[in-house]
């Protein structure tokens, strides 16, 4: 009797030691291909600022880039998100290579302008404080821009837009190239928040995560991370932003594939 309660206390500090070890370490950050949501949103990210949004029946491109290969395998876009004239944002020829036969291209006046008059797929333009629902998703153009306000500015006010979407019951926030502004420091009730951080054109991590702690969102992603300098160290954001406030989950996704 004594050896087979050792051998039982034994195996119940192994069983024990096991559950312990394969606990997920949320410290770290984890890059992944795609996320689905528990509102069944699907995120696919493509590169530095381009992505998939599904929601039920809609497709969302935001900035599309990287030529039509970039997006083999993925549902056609409904909607096409375009928040800057710069090349990283719109790339006129990526959209050439698209089916958008049953698109709609949301964008600033700004972008609409730099497109060719034979250009086929239908426009609405939104631009800063502008609101609309397109294709029954309503969308929310926010300012983006740099600071200081000078004739200097790479991003200058008004030209360019961050969104918000509304995909159900969540309001998903799209920041564009922009710095700690007011008006992204001022939001309320954002559900998910991609926001950009990168040097000289953007913002530092410090600013990024300064923010973010400001307007709260449930969840941020960290994208358009790549600058002259190489790759800002998103791993010191989530560290920043979860001192700050431990209850914003810092997602990160694969915005970078070694292709």
């Amino acid at each position: 009797m004594k050896k087979l309660a050792l051998a039982l206390f034994t195996m119940t500090l192994v069983l024990n030691s096991c559950k312990n070890e394969t606990k997920t370490d949320t410290s770290k950050l984890e890059e992944n291909k795609s996320l689905s949501t528990q509102n069944d949103i699907e995120i696919i990210p493509i590169s530095h600022a381009t992505m998939v949004l599904n929601y039920e029946d809609h497709t969302i491109y935001a900035d599309p880039t990287g030529g039509g290969k970039a997006f083999e395998g993925q549902k056609t876009p409904t909607i096409i998100l375009i928040t800057d004239i710069h090349g990283d944002h719109l790339n006129i020829d990526t959209l050439k290579e698209l089916d958008l036969k049953n698109s709609l291209i949301v964008a600033p006046q700004a972008v609409i302008d730099k497109f060719p008059e034979d250009f086929k797929p239908m426009f609405r333009a939104l631009n800063n404080g502008q609101s609309a629902v397109v294709k029954d998703i309503p969308i929310e153009a926010i300012p983006m821009y740099n600071l200081p306000e000078d004739d200097t500015s790479r991003h200058p006010k008004g030209r360019g837009n961050g969104y918000i979407v509304t995909l159900g019951e969540e309001r998903v926030y799209i920041s564009g190239d922009t710095e700690d502004i007011p008006e992204m420091r001022n939001l309320k009730n954002i559900d998910k928040a991609f926001v950009c951080m990168n040097l000289p054109y953007t913002m530092t991590v410090d600013s990024a995560a300064s923010a973010v702690l400001d307007f709260k969102p449930k969840q941020v992603y960290p994208f358009h991370y790549r600058g002259k300098g190489g790759l800002s160290d998103v791993a010191r954001f989530k560290t920043l932003v979860n001192k700050g406030n431990p209850d914003i989950e810092v997602v990160q996704l694969d915005w970078y594939p070694k292709r």
